[in-house]
């Protein structure tokens, strides 16, 4: 049975036209459509930090996917070109408990909306998000659509979404051709940096790559090549890399896998150090023996704690995965070095007697601010031993 939720307070003032997230179950929320007109059909997943709402959108990690921000208010600093995580965001669609028409912040370019429209998303304002986000949690990601059509037709296409099982979409935001990077992290009033004497080599195999694992890793002197997602192992060993690193990315890691493994297993072959990061993390699993799955919430968010078994210090992390690596079935050469507080779920690992590790987080991302920059340097001082 159709189940329809709205908020009346919010369509009553809603300056757009009425938009409907309709999901595959037949549930129908009623608010108002801003952004870009038409449709988005994808995943619906909840997202729970406060801030970063633009470093959220352009990561191409959420390929596929729509998403739910838990926090009440988005859009209030407006947009800027400066915030951004990739070049062409990848994301379907958001949804919001409201949009803040009129931002506030001196670096503010443009509005969300605006933002949105340039970009081609499809967004929904107006709607009661802490339904749906208990929903998600009790029933796990749905199939939905974002449109401002009929709710029948919505409803037919997010029951024709096939879901991310099985989708190798890192194919699909990776980057057509080689390129350098050496724009460093941002400083406060002076914008971005460029690295001008790197002291090491490293590639990085781009699945989906958020800008700022480049810039973290030029702001400790690495001189870096970035490379498309089936870049072969002798493509990598050409640019002779003193270490390689395995970027996030979106979709399912087995199918990403099918071509990316051979080439993290030819490198771990070589000697070289190799670093993960979130989809790379789960790459690096299926490399070396283990074994992925689909959980039903997933983790997205800027607030999240997690252990470092290692030294028993917890950080504050940012996440964004829907997949991870299963914890029992690592063979006993890999040891699990992190964990999530919140399910107890792998978010770490690393091979003995190798500079080889991984974290399912984002570690480039600053919610800490600072608890997760050490496995740069840790890669990047790996890399340097083999200078």
């Amino acid at each position: 049975m159709t189940d329809t939720l709205s908020a009346p307070s919010a369509l009553a003032e809603a300056p757009f036209p009425r938009a409907k997230l309709v999901l595959a179950d037949g549930t129908v929320f009623e608010g108002y459509g801003f952004g870009a007109a038409g449709e988005a059909v994808g995943e619906v997943c909840f997202n729970t930090a406060m801030t970063g709402y633009q470093e959220i959108l352009s990561d191409p990690s959420y390929a596929g996917q729509i998403v739910c921000f838990t926090f009440p208010h988005i859009g209030i600093v407006g947009a800027n070109h400066e915030d951004i995580e990739y070049g062409t965001p990848h994301v379907r669609g958001l949804i919001v408990r409201a949009d803040a028409a009129n931002p506030s912040n001196y670096r503010a370019l443009m509005s969300l909306d605006a933002w949105l429209k340039k970009h081609n998303i499809p967004a929904i304002a107006g709607i009661d998000t802490r339904a749906l986000t208990s929903r998600i949690r009790e029933n796990g990601m749905p199939h939905g659509v974002v449109g401002r059509g009929e709710t029948a037709a919505l409803a037919e296409a997010a029951c024709a979404f096939p879901g991310l099982v099985g989708l190798d979409l890192a194919k699909e935001v990776t980057s057509r051709q080689m390129y350098k990077w050496d724009e460093t992290p941002w400083e406060w009033n002076k914008g971005y940096g460029k690295q001008e004497n790197p002291t090491f080599r490293a590639v990085v195999l781009d699945y989906g790559v958020k800008r700022n694992i480049l810039r973290m890793l030029a702001g400790l002197g690495a001189d870096i090549t970035v490379l498309p997602a089936q870049s072969s192992l002798e493509d990598v060993l050409r640019y002779e890399p003193h270490g390689v690193v395995l970027s996030n990315g979106p979709g399912d890691p087995a199918a990403t896998g099918e071509y990316a493994i051979p080439v993290i297993k030819g490198l771990i072959d070589k000697g070289l150090p190799v670093f993960g990061i979130c989809l790379g993390h789960q790459m690096l699993g299926l490399a070396l023996g283990g074994k992925t799955k689909k959980m039903p919430q997933g983790h997205h968010g800027a607030n999240h704690p997690v252990k470092d078994l290692e030294t028993g210090k917890v950080e504050i992390v940012s996440m964004n995965h829907g997949f991870t690596v299963d914890a029992d079935t690592l063979p006993a050469s890999v040891k699990q070095t992190h964990v999530s507080l919140f399910d107890g779920s792998n978010c770490g690992i690393r091979l003995e007697g190798a500079p080889v590790f991984s974290v399912q987080y984002h570690p480039e991302a600053s919610p800490g601010p600072m608890d997760s920059h050490y496995l740069f340097v840790r890669f990047a001082e790996a890399a340097k031993a083999r200078v």
